[in-house]
């Protein structure tokens, strides 16, 4: 784990109450493999071949290659899988759900055989970008460095310090543990809710100092619900049957919400549970654009290239937390419970607004057709999302957090290979796969500044991901179906929190975690 030195100098690069993570905004900027069963099956490598409502979102331009009217819709079932291995303990969670994946049209219109303009093309996408359907249970003995106790008590503490550190500094006047009792401590922009809870629980005594008695016996559960959904409205252009040109205006909606409940026993009858319930939701939008060329006339070669803009999210988190702690206070036999509820307090959530900025894209492809028989892709896309910005409302840069970004994060590489043959003139054979690695830097932690209102101290540091798809198709002379079968697996290390000793970032062995997701899909349209 790395290094990181924290003090109250790090209030100047969190100017406003901190509201979100670097790993909330990858789950929101990272996309899922999705869209029409054709694309799926192949794998998404569709860049160059084009002709697919999907590819609007990947390469614009392959909505040049269609010569007629297309319209169609995309169900899938969805199986959500999720092992966490805790030092021998193991937990298993499954989600099961129906959803809609995609729907469009394309409207070709023919302009002529007399111009280099041959066709002007009109398309529309509806996409479930990204889901955020997972369960996630842990439990196990956290252990101890250097004789301490490792515990999400001591990052209480140090918030708590922190705090009252500012305070001293820039309002002598103010009695720290007045503010942290207070109702009013959720509304303070400079104190952390962490610090706050602890304190509220007599989970640090009257000079802030963690109480921690024994090891700790941790248990956490979270449920993730909700995605990003995506609107495309593509024009693409068809120059001589060998330059294609194209444009997507993308309008993203995000709704997404996490429950996260994190338990500590010490086996004496002492503990406390913490409860978080997060929302974030908003919109934002970007701009793809993307070219195809068959470079030789005699040859069914393509080349494509695509650059996605960085997605502008305009959004809102929702937050609120609930501790319950049991300690002994008043008797050293009978155990007082003690409680800290922001909702009850604030009469219903917290709310913060921010804007995040995605990545970059670079999109680069190869198609190549062998007559009707067969067809071969082959994609390569970077995404760096070490780059991700965040900002105030007001437009303002929001330090702390696009530091964070730059501290955890690293760019991506996708690589995407897909094939579809056709045995018989009506029915079609697909298989695809992708790679793409972690974005994620093996030493990243989820720090939280010293007045940030999120309480979910867990982070998960995910790895490589694997996609294998297959796929079938008919076409008739209107009609088509097209079904696919998508597996991805991806390993990550979870964590419930890190604690900081001796200037060291100390954390209990990784949970291991296996997420696997098993998708079927079907496509039914028309082409007139």
């Amino acid at each position: 784990m790395k290094k990181i030195f924290f003090s109250v100098v790090a209030l100047l690069f969190a100017c406003g109450a901190g509201a979100q993570t670097v790993y909330d905004a990858v789950n929101i900027a990272q996309r899922d493999l999705n869209g029409t069963a054709r694309f799926v099956g192949m794998g998404g490598a569709m860049g160059a071949l084009g002709g697919d409502l999907s590819t609007m979102g990947t390469n614009p331009a392959g909505i040049g290659i269609y010569r007629s009217n297309d319209a169609s819709v995309t169900f899938g079932y969805n199986i959500n899988s999720t092992d966490a291995n805790y030092q021998g303990n193991t937990f298993s969670n499954n989600k099961y759900r129906w959803s809609l994946d995609n729907a469009g049209f394309v409207y070709a219109m023919k302009i002529g055989n007399q111009t280099s303009l041959r066709y002007v093309n009109f398309g529309f996408s509806y996409n479930h970008s990204k889901s955020l359907y997972r369960n996630l249970t842990m439990s196990g003995l956290m252990g101890a460095v250097d004789n301490q106790y490792l515990s999400q008590v001591r990052l209480m503490e140090q918030q708590a310090v922190d705090y009252e550190q500012y305070l001293r500094l820039n309002y002598p006047s103010e009695n720290p543990l007045k503010n942290l009792h207070s109702a009013d401590i959720w509304n303070d922009t400079d104190a952390g809710w962490l610090g706050a809870m602890g304190y509220k629980g007599f989970l640090l005594d009257d000079e802030l100092h963690a109480v921690v008695p024994d090891e700790v016996d941790a248990y956490f559960q979270s449920r993730e619900r909700g995605g990003v959904d995506r609107y495309d409205f593509n024009v693409a252009f068809n120059f001589n049957d060998r330059i294609y040109l194209g444009a997507t205006l993308g309008a993203y909606d995000v709704d997404y919400k996490k429950y996260a409940l994190y338990d500590e026993d010490y086996g004496n009858g002492e503990g406390y549970s913490l409860e978080s319930d997060n929302r974030i939701y908003g919109s934002g939008f970007d701009l793809k654009l993307g070219l195809i060329a068959r470079p030789f006339e005699d040859s069914p070669l393509r080349i494509g290239l695509a650059l996605h803009t960085p997605t502008w999210y305009n959004l809102t988190l929702q937050t609120g937390s609930v501790l319950n702690s049991d300690v002994f206070v008043n008797s050293d036999t009978q155990t007082d419970r003690y409680s800290a509820n922001t909702f009850n307090d604030l009469n219903g959530p917290m709310e913060r607004d921010f804007s995040l900025i995605t990545p970059w894209v670079f999109n680069a492809s190869l198609g190549y057709t062998v007559g009707s028989m067969l067809a071969l892709g082959a994609e390569y896309e970077y995404e760096d999302y070490s780059s991700m910005k965040f900002k105030y409302p007001e437009g303002d840069e929001m330090a702390w957090e696009t530091g964070e970004a730059k501290n955890c994060l690293k760019g991506t590489h996708t690589l995407r290979l897909g094939m579809e043959m056709r045995p018989v003139s009506h029915f079609a054979l697909r298989a695809g796969y992708n790679y793409t690695t972690a974005a994620f830097n093996d030493n990243a932690i989820k720090a939280l500044p010293i007045n940030s209102i999120n309480t979910d101290t867990e982070f998960c540091n995910t790895k490589s991901q694997n996609i294998a798809t297959l796929g079938l198709g008919y076409r008739g002379k209107m009609f088509y179906a097209d079904l696919a079968y998508k597996y991805s697996w991806q390993k990550a290390d979870f964590y419930p929190f890190y604690n900081e000793l001796n200037n060291d970032i100390c954390s209990a062995p990784a949970t291991k975690v296996d997420n696997k997701r098993s998708q079927v899909m079907l496509t039914l349209g028309v082409r007139f």
